[in-house]
């Protein structure tokens, strides 16, 4: 299922899984996905509902699991997004996303610290991670641990160079370290990608570079 893909579509593919689902009740992935594209089409509630029968029925759906914590946390409900993504890891503890997420949390939370040493265990699991290391530059930046936060987002451009982000983080983590002039080919390649780069850094720079 990908993000482009239209109402009438989504529709369409509402209607099929839940036919499926009202068929067969027990259908844990039938769930799962309807719980998604319920997700997709905005109707909050209802993915809510799906994926946590899906957990009910199966208390190994790490996804649904992965899933549901997303919701909550874009609910603003990080004390159940955290409890959802912690209990994955009590089945799979090499989940690479899951420790992604409880980091997010954590820096959410202002617990820098603490969401930099998820990030640093998801990269150990799975170095080709770039959320991983996109979130890591970003708590770097706010340790103001400007070389690690280089090292970081060099690593995502690394893995992704045409990520407008990583090219966003890398330009913000260059004009802290004082390379003024990387960061602004960086910042420039970022807004070609798409990016759309926070007119405040825009002027600091130019300020920097005058």
């Amino acid at each position: 299922m990908t993000e482009a893909q239209k109402p009438a579509d989504l529709s369409a593919v509402i209607g099929e899984l839940e036919k499926i689902v009202e068929e067969k009740p027990n259908n844990v992935m039938a769930r799962h996905h309807l719980g998604l594209i319920y997700r997709q089409a905005g109707r909050i509630d209802e993915a809510i509902a799906q994926l946590e029968k899906a957990i009910e029925l199966d208390n190994q759906s790490m996804e649904s699991m992965i899933n549901l914590g997303a919701i909550f946390f874009d609910r603003g409900d990080t004390d159940r997004a955290l409890e959802l993504n912690q209990q994955a890891l009590a089945i799979s503890p090499d989940m690479a996303e899951a420790h992604v997420n409880i980091g997010l949390i954590r820096q959410h939370r202002g617990e820098v610290d603490k969401a930099v040493a998820c990030y640093s265990k998801a990269v150990q699991i799975d170095p080709k991670l770039i959320t991983a290391w996109i979130n890591l530059t970003s708590a770097y930046t706010m340790l103001e641990q400007d070389d690690k936060a280089v090292d970081a987002a060099r690593q995502a451009v690394t893995l992704e160079p045409d990520s407008a982000m990583a090219r966003n983080n890398l330009a913000v983590a260059l004009y802290f370290k004082g390379d003024f002039a990387e960061s602004q080919r960086n910042m420039e390649k970022a807004k070609e990608l798409g990016y759309s780069v926070d007119p405040r850094f825009v002027e600091a720079l130019k300020t920097k570079l005058a």
